[in-house]
């Protein structure tokens, strides 16, 4: 099980804000930048391997955590400053690299998952690897989607030579096929903007929170926790890769049909069945046309029925037990995707949610009903995929051994 402090770490990420030295017209916070950044390298990779490349992707997915964990801990030392570091004192570099690690060894859910960390921190970067590259250029190219919103409200001056420097950096990676769609703004650029809109509808609407957290920063908090407990069970390659994509982009429909709360949804008992249909009507009518034909219908079989665990065979999707998984479709071939796991993370990142705004004294009979329920629906013992869910929320119930950092 992933140590309570891990899956708080992660969490960190909503409350490291991003550029606080220029105005914002919206906040921009680390877990967003994680999060658009994730998206970014799986748009590049499909395009890539539609070409033909081979996408080390566990690679992609790990860095998308580690850079992010790494982020968390050097919070207060901007990128240009760590930039300077790491070209004049090397051996500095290295040292800091190293006290990042040492932060979270003893929290760490294996000794493997340190030793991944410590070769993507201390590696050296190759030009020449695919999956290196698709990584970085979705790093910069994220940093300049920020760069352009900040843009709007700042004086020219401000930004002039951050856009300049990102500019510079993007120029090495364009011949990537889905880099090039994306500054000539193609029908790619317009997929993207609708992602984006993900990052300004604020979650739990209708109550006061600390932190406020956004649907695109959930879907990654919900991926990275789909990562940890997909490892904790062994799950690796094709389905780890399924796990991670189908977690990141479980919300997607509402870029287009906005975040509709959980009283909301349950309100009938018929309306959770048609708030799904109505998602795919305005996915079929404003998403789907935007999407390019190398991961349309992969990403579609991402997002429908996210919470069912699934296969695909001979291009029918078959809805599987755990134990189906596990003991008959763990192959490539059948894709499959473990919804289940996808619906505890995303219970646990709610929980956490409404959990951690109570503890820094901020709640409403929203928060604590919502963070009532989803203990609820785990009961002592209960048991899914594996995982002991009851006994990871029972561990956040515990005040005395609580804390945020």
């Amino acid at each position: 099980m992933p140590d309570k402090k891990l899956i708080l770490k992660i969490f960190e990420g909503f409350l490291i804000e991003r550029w606080n030295d220029l105005i914002r017209p919206v906040p921009l916070v680390e877990i967003d930048k994680a999060a658009e950044r994730a998206v970014l390298c799986y748009i590049f990779g499909k395009f890539e391997e539609a070409a033909g490349a081979e996408i080390n992707w566990e690679r992609v997915i790990y860095a998308s955590l580690f850079d992010l964990l790494r982020k968390i801990a050097l919070c207060d030392i901007k990128s240009p400053v760590q930039r300077v570091i790491r070209s004049d004192y090397p051996e500095e570099f290295k040292k800091l690299n190293q006290w990042v690690l040492d932060q979270f060894a003893p929290i760490a859910p294996d000794r493997r998952f340190m030793d991944e960390f410590a070769a993507h921190l201390f590696g050296p970067y190759d030009p020449c690897d695919i999956s290196c590259r698709i990584s970085r250029a979705a790093h910069k190219y994220s940093a300049m989607r920020e760069v352009e919103l900040l843009k709007t409200v700042n004086e020219s001056h401000r930004v002039f030579e951050i856009e300049k420097g990102l500019n510079k950096d993007l120029e090495s990676f364009l011949d990537l096929r889905g880099l090039q769609l994306l500054f000539t703004k193609q029908r790619l650029y317009d997929f993207l903007l609708q992602v984006e809109s993900l990052r300004f509808q604020m979650r739990w609407n209708q109550t006061p929170r600390i932190p406020h957290t956004n649907v695109l920063g959930h879907s990654f908090y919900v991926a990275a926790l789909t990562l940890l407990f997909s490892r904790e069970i062994g799950i690796s390659g094709k389905r780890l890769y399924n796990n991670f994509f189908s977690a990141l982009f479980h919300d997607l429909p509402e870029a287009v049909t906005r975040d509709i709360i959980s009283p909301v949804k349950q309100a009938t008992d018929t309306l959770p069945d048609i708030v799904k249909d109505v998602e795919s009507l305005f996915l079929e009518k404003e998403l789907i046309p935007l999407m390019d034909d190398c991961f349309r219908d992969e990403l579609l079989y991402f997002t429908r029925e996210e919470f069912k665990n699934r296969v695909c065979i001979d291009g029918k999707v078959k809805y599987v037990t755990f134990d189906e998984l596990q003991e008959q479709y763990n192959k490539s071939e059948f894709s499959p995707v473990d919804g289940k796991i996808i619906r505890v993370s995303d219970h646990i990142a709610a929980f956490i949610e409404a959990d951690s705004s109570i503890r820094f004294g901020i709640s409403s009979g929203h928060l604590v009903s919502g963070r009532k329920n989803i203990i609820d629906l785990y009961p002592a013992g209960a048991t899914v995929s594996g995982i002991d869910v009851s006994a990871i929320l029972r561990e956040f119930q515990e005040p005395e051994q609580f804390s945020l950092f």
